[in-house]
């Protein structure tokens, strides 16, 4: 399980570069009739975490330790996490948001996001979102449960984390999360017609929603992109599933209006276990600046 791990990551470490140029055309056609707004919009950080456990640090895996520095570092620095709810809300006019937001999101759906994460989470009181795949769940949690290391999810574990009042649950696709030569994450493939990617992306997207809710009561309305690889064509289908908020792997900052559109295609940081708190956090402070 461990090397099945290591392998998914150098593949998607080698599709980042791809993932990134998809993502521009996205970002630009979310964006392009927004640019006012989004020049007046609150500046939000968001932080895309992975796996965190007690091995050497690597490109999507922090220790415990640098996971407590980073959370210790935001709430030092005056940095509020914000729900997706309080997003959502935001931009339908209601409520406001802090000075100085910040979204932790986590992808893939580790169990170290409920041994490691969530004692965080509650120490600093801060909440998360952690994006699960739904086959991860279904067939790798049950054969090889709760090792910090490498395990996943179960549905017991996914309802502890809803139960905690500090997680949310989002879509990373049931079984998109790879690239096996037919489809690079849920991309459109070349060649395939709108109504044959719209209805592949359906049945998958639609199974994991469903399963949600049927084992924890609950439905996301967040969802993760698999490699951060986006489509155009993506956007109906993830609407129609009750999507109202979307995650993207492209660095880069946010301004959040409130427009609803202003939340489908969420910029984030990968926190990359090679850097320290301070040069990571770093990064965002720059950007902060820079705005």
């Amino acid at each position: 399980m461990y090397i099945c791990f290591k392998l998914k990551r150098a593949i998607a470490c080698i599709l980042i570069a791809a993932a990134l140029a998809a993502i521009l055309p996205i970002g630009s056609l979310l964006t392009s009739a927004h640019t006012d707004e989004a020049e007046k919009g609150i500046f939000l950080p968001a932080i895309m975490y992975h796996s965190i456990c007690g091995d050497e640090p690597q490109e999507y895996i922090c220790t415990p330790e640098q996971a407590d520095n980073d959370l210790k570092w935001l709430y030092d620095n005056g940095y509020k996490t914000v729900s997706a709810e309080q997003l959502i809300d935001y931009t339908h006019g209601k409520g406001e948001l802090p000075d100085k937001p910040v979204l932790i999101t986590l992808d893939d759906g580790f169990y170290n996001n409920l041994s490691e994460l969530l004692p965080l989470l509650e120490k600093y009181d801060m909440c998360a979102v952690v994006s699960v795949v739904g086959r991860y769940t279904d067939d790798y949690a049950p054969a090889d449960p709760h090792c910090p290391r490498y395990s996943y999810l179960t549905w017991e574990d996914i309802s502890e984390l809803i139960a905690s009042g500090r997680v949310e649950i989002g879509n990373h696709t049931y079984d998109m999360h790879t690239v096996n030569g037919r489809r690079n994450g849920c991309s459109k493939n070349y060649g395939e017609d709108n109504e044959q990617y719209s209805e592949a992306l359906n049945a998958d997207i639609s199974v994991l929603q469903t399963e949600l809710i049927q084992n924890t009561g609950y439905e996301p309305v967040v969802f993760a992109y698999p490699f951060g690889i986006v489509s155009r064509e993506s956007l109906p289908v993830l609407r129609e599933n009750g999507i109202l908020m979307t995650l993207t792997c492209r660095e880069a900052p946010n301004h959040i209006t409130r427009d609803p559109v202003s939340l489908y295609g969420i910029n984030r940081y990968n926190r990359s276990g090679y850097y320290s708190t301070e040069e990571f956090m770093a990064r965002i402070t720059n950007d902060s600046q820079s705005q």
